[in-house]
């Protein structure tokens, strides 16, 4: 297999774009990231396309779309979907058809447009993403997955509202710090836990974005790399683990809803393959769709003992001078959540923080290795992606 490295990234301002369609979207960031290599498009070889929701799109293939609008054609793309967690399959992807020697520059794109529809039709077609005979029907939407998993969680361990507040708080902080951020606006502990319910115990702060946005990556083999390094004079970012894992449909045949199974398995694959382990992680982006996935995620990563995600925000040990710093992007919850760029924004964060190119009062100090953790649904697909910078 040849090594894989991310040379080139570009990301839109997430939230409500009424300046732009799905596809002005995805030109932008692609724009962006290839301005960022200092290569052309005309260079790149093949594309993989993540758009999270046809019904959202308004198209059964809105890759095409993109496609099109780039002038791409005929060169070789397609579109690849897990729900939220589409964005890292695309980078998996991406990563596979580089590793495998078909081609040695793949640009790999997510894009969703999410807010030209009213909040209750986003929330419905979302939840088609939990098991359509058994739960759809019967009006479960992720709001009401998510505080299922709070509940047990908050029974077997002791975790609190205000403990689930600290998450929503830290996030918004540092997205405030994030000029591609959605929500540019500090919070306090108070305002979390007095907005208004939306799936006990889940309230509104609780809850991450719905926006519109667009990420892109170009990944290249070791060569091809270093050669594009030496014209942009940025290093290569390294992709040295990848997991993947999968979970059961619907939530009434998991065994345990204080865990992720499909977490648990993805980064035991990932660290696995690049050699690390929890404690070597510099810095993390995790799948904050709701502030108690993001507790859920620490444990189900390592970063803790089972049961003491709560007790790790509290001693704010994941804010970005902690010893694991976590979502200092904003994560979900307040940079935005356009389903289908969600991944790919991940691995551009990543790459800026082990560059270096974070902005002030949220960039960690000299990180060497990074983590991106995507959740499709309410599990039944995650990602767990590993980073190295040169050297």
């Amino acid at each position: 297999m040849k090594r894989v490295g991310v040379v080139g990234v570009g990301l839109t301002r997430f939230g409500r774009r009424e300046d732009a369609s799905l596809r002005e979207l995805a030109f932008e960031a692609v724009k962006a990231c290839l301005s960022d290599a200092g290569v052309s498009l005309r260079d790149v070889e093949s594309m993989v396309v993540s758009v999270g929701s046809d019904e959202l799109a308004f198209a059964l293939q809105p890759s095409a779309q993109i496609v099109d609008y780039l002038g791409f054609h005929p060169k070789p793309s397609f579109r690849v979907e897990g729900a939220c967690a589409s964005g890292s399959m695309a980078v998996r992807t991406g990563w596979m058809t580089v590793a495998s020697g078909l081609s040695d520059l793949v640009l790999v794109v997510g894009a969703e447009k999410m807010t030209e529809v009213p909040t209750p039709v986003v929330t419905e077609a979302l939840g088609k993403g939990g098991d359509p005979m058994w739960e759809y029907p019967f009006g479960m939407t992720f709001p009401g997955y998510y505080a299922l998993i709070a509940r047990a969680h908050m029974a077997r361990y002791g975790t609190t509202g205000e403990q689930l507040a600290l998450v929503a708080v830290k996030n918004h902080h540092y997205a405030n710090l994030n000029p591609y951020a959605h929500m540019h606006k500090e919070i306090t502990v108070e305002d979390v836990l007095s907005s208004r319910p939306i799936a006990e115990p889940l309230k509104l702060y609780d809850c991450s974005l719905i926006s519109d946005g667009a990420a892109a990556v170009l990944l290249a083999s070791e060569d091809v790399a270093r050669e594009i390094s030496k014209g942009s004079g940025k290093p290569p970012i390294w992709i040295v683990g990848l997991g993947l894992a999968t979970d059961a449909l619907s939530m009434s045949e998991r065994e345990d809803l204080t865990t992720l199974r499909g977490t648990v398995e993805a980064a035991r694959q990932a660290y696995r393959m690049a050699g690390v382990g929890p404690t070597d992680i510099d810095v993390a982006v995790v799948h904050d769709c709701f502030t108690i996935a993001e507790i859920v995620a620490y444990e189900d990563l390592g970063f803790c003992e089972k049961g003491e995600g709560g007790k790790l925000i509290e001693e704010g040990r994941t804010h970005v001078d902690g010893d694991i710093p976590v979502n200092v992007d904003g994560g979900l919850k307040a940079k935005g959540h356009p389903i289908g760029a969600t991944g790919v924004a991940m691995a551009v964060e990543i790459a800026k923080q082990l560059r270096g190119e974070a902005e002030p009062g949220r960039q960690v100090k000299d990180p060497e290795i990074g983590l991106s953790h995507n959740v499709g649904g309410s599990g039944q697909h995650v990602a767990v992606h590993i980073f190295r910078r040169e050297g």
